[in-house]
């Protein structure tokens, strides 16, 4: 398992959210003993060693980064490759030259200036967890599940951003270094206001401070200033020599990289130090850590008596399931719930999802029912599972993304299947079902039998 700091928090609170749906009796026997087993092996038990226990449990390994990592990633990416383009597009707009007028330094100045405080302003805010750009996260569903990765939004989105600023300052840079070879450029310097030149050669100095000691040719001299000033209604002063123009070039090479391309990955590389700190912050303070700790600390008591309830099912609750299922074509068998058989000729119609189908697979399942759902008055889904087989956090997920992506009136009606295709579950197999219903969004799910008998204490949310 990675040690990184954010794939272990967000490791963490996928595991805590999911540990919501167990009865508190199980996660404090699971926890204690696994605090008991470091004790044994003379150990202090971490974070680390219980998501390992975790996913030792489970039979499974982690699948890999996070959805919400991966989600950034792509991010990211999108704004590497538009920091590229725009950085070939903005250099070759600075040093347009058609042979008939000088490129302005004290536009490059401007442009330098402005970068420098786009960069950050970028960092400050996302220091100050203010968002700007909230709006744009709203309407493309980017909306955080939790409170923890909400507070790590602000520092994604500036490390992103910081990435494709770099690409940018790099890419233009580049563009910078080819056209001084493959065109003849001509520099000058030229504002309305009344500056004089040794003023204007006095802030050269200064920009030029941090590279002056190592490439004098790149800090202009006041000859140079005053040789290459030009006024837009006036031509070319007849004393001044062609070549004099072209010795601007190590000035704004130096000055795209110390002012531009170096700040970038300076703050790139503060950024991603942001992340693992607050990381670490919020995995540290994390609510679930402090319950957790409490569960491997505290000993648990098992109690006895002459009588027990061990066979006796769980009191009937508020709700009982409905009669019958629904009549929709849209119908999904879940980790394998169609063998033996389906009720009627559901199996023949049924989309396959969870078990051995990939992340892919579910996603498309997911689409083509959205798609399916779009302009029904009434959407509903029917989604057959297994009766032995309680709730998984797989199925949260599933449920989870589906509820985002489909119509937001779409009703889905669990259908826990027998071993024996005709007949219904038996009732202590109903429960959890029920259960898992319950904690579901109001309307979004309830619990069906498949042969509408519906005997009383089997209920749905």
């Amino acid at each position: 398992m990675s040690q990184h700091p954010l794939r272990l928090l967000l490791d963490f609170d996928d595991c805590i959210r999911r540990d919501r749906d167990q009865p508190a009796s199980f996660l404090h026997r699971r926890d204690r003993r696994f605090a008991l087993d470091c004790q044994d092996k003379g150990i202090s038990p971490t974070i680390e060693q219980w998501l390992q226990q975790r996913h030792r449990l489970s039979g499974s390994a982690p699948e890999g980064p996070d959805q919400d990592l991966r989600r950034w990633q792509r991010i990211t990416t999108g704004f590497c490759l538009a920091g590229g383009g725009l950085g070939v597009l903005a250099m070759t707009g600075l040093l347009f030259y058609d042979g008939g007028q000088r490129i302005n330094i004290t536009v490059m100045l401007a442009f330098v200036g402005f970068q420098l405080l786009l960069a950050l302003f970028t960092t400050v805010q996302s220091m100050m967890g203010w968002q700007p750009w909230h709006w744009l996260t709203r309407r493309l569903r980017l909306e955080p599940a939790t409170a923890t990765r909400a507070n790590l939004q602000p520092l994604l989105m500036a490390r992103s951003a910081q990435a494709g600023g770099s690409v940018f300052a790099a890419t233009a840079l580049t563009t910078l270094l080819l056209m001084v070879i493959l065109q003849d450029l001509a520099f000058g310097w030229s504002t309305t206001l009344d500056t004089a030149a040794g003023s204007y050669h006095a802030l050269i100095r200064a920009i030029a401070t941090p590279w002056a000691w190592l490439w004098p040719d790149a800090a202009p001299s006041q000859s140079l200033v005053e040789a290459t000033r030009f006024f837009r209604a006036a031509s070319e002063a007849p004393d001044t020599p062609p070549a004099i123009w072209g010795q601007w070039w190590p000035f704004v090479v130096m000055l795209w990289l110390s002012w531009v391309l170096i700040p970038r990955l300076c703050l790139l590389a503060l950024s991603h130090w942001l992340v693992r700190r607050r990381a670490a912050a919020l995995l540290a303070s994390h609510p679930g850590w402090q319950a957790l700790s409490d569960r491997m600390t505290t000993p648990t008591v098992e109690t006895g008596s002459d009588h027990t309830d061990a066979s006796e099912p769980p009191a009937p609750r508020r709700h009982t399931a409905q009669s019958t299922v629904p009549q929709t074509p849209q119908r999904i068998c879940w980790a394998g719930a169609e063998q033996p058989s389906l009720p009627g000729q559901a199996e023949a119609d049924a989309l396959r999802a969870g078990g051995r189908a990939t992340l892919a697979e579910d996603k498309a399942v997911i689409d083509s029912i959205g798609r399916d759902l779009i302009g029904q008055p009434a959407p509903a889904v029917i989604l057959f599972t297994r009766s032995w087989e309680p709730p998984t956090g797989e199925l949260q997920d599933f449920l989870e993304t589906a509820r985002h992506r489909w119509p937001a009136n779409t009703h889905v009606t669990l259908v826990p299947l027998a071993t024996d295709a005709e007949s219904s579950p038996a009732d202590h197999l109903i429960q959890p079902w029920l259960r898992f219903a319950e904690c579901q969004p109001e309307t979004f799910i309830s619990v069906a039998l498949p042969f509408g008998s519906g005997a009383p204490g089997r209920q749905s949310a």
